[in-house]
């Protein structure tokens, strides 16, 4: 981990951007507690080195997920996400490491954004939602269409049946005068 503020732009950077100000921040808060807490279980137990780098795990999965740079999970703000960005089984955070788990629900309320990656998918689902509308009232104007053509070809059929039978009852076949239209030009 590096230090929140070689990672963590300043406020001037992000001006005007309250989803960019809300990000950086709950990352650098992040990241300064997970830092404390490695170093605080690295002292504490120096025999189990594991849990230090469990707590990093969790730490930088946490950044990547408030960031809304997922590496290895969809994105979502849930525990069951911060597992798998963090590599960790579930019951890491709901047993063993609580605190850093309520540390990742507080920052995420703090952040009161949804992550890029949700929003994304939302937008993209929107999107594909009213295609659907669209296929679907193309899909309903042409079965419309199609019923009245077969409609029209049933009544050609039998006035074409009809005239057949006329023809052949007096077996003279009759020559329609032909109209001319006159030209439009």
């Amino acid at each position: 981990m590096t230090t929140t503020q070689d990672e963590c732009p300043t406020l001037s950077e992000y001006a005007g951007d309250t989803d960019a100000l809300a990000a950086p921040a709950a990352a650098g808060i992040a990241e300064t507690v997970g830092r404390v807490l490695a170093t605080a279980a690295a002292a504490a137990s120096p025999s189990r080195p594991g849990d230090t780098a469990e707590i990093e795990a969790i730490t930088d999965a946490v950044i990547r997920l408030l960031v809304g740079t997922p590496l290895r999970s969809d994105g979502q703000l849930t525990i069951k996400s911060l597992a798998q960005e963090a590599g960790l089984k579930r019951n890491k955070l709901t047993h063993k490491h609580t605190g850093l788990k309520d540390l990742f629900y507080a920052l995420v309320r703090m952040q009161d954004t949804r992550s890029r990656v949700v929003e994304g998918m939302k937008r993209s689902n929107d999107e594909l939602q009213q295609k659907i509308t669209r296929l679907r009232t193309e899909r309903d104007r042409l079965r419309t269409d199609v019923q009245q053509l077969v409609r029209v070809v049933h009544v050609l059929e039998v006035d074409n049946q009809q005239l057949r039978e006329a023809a052949s009852s007096d077996g003279v076949v009759r020559v329609l005068p032909v109209q001319h239209r006159p030209s439009t030009r």
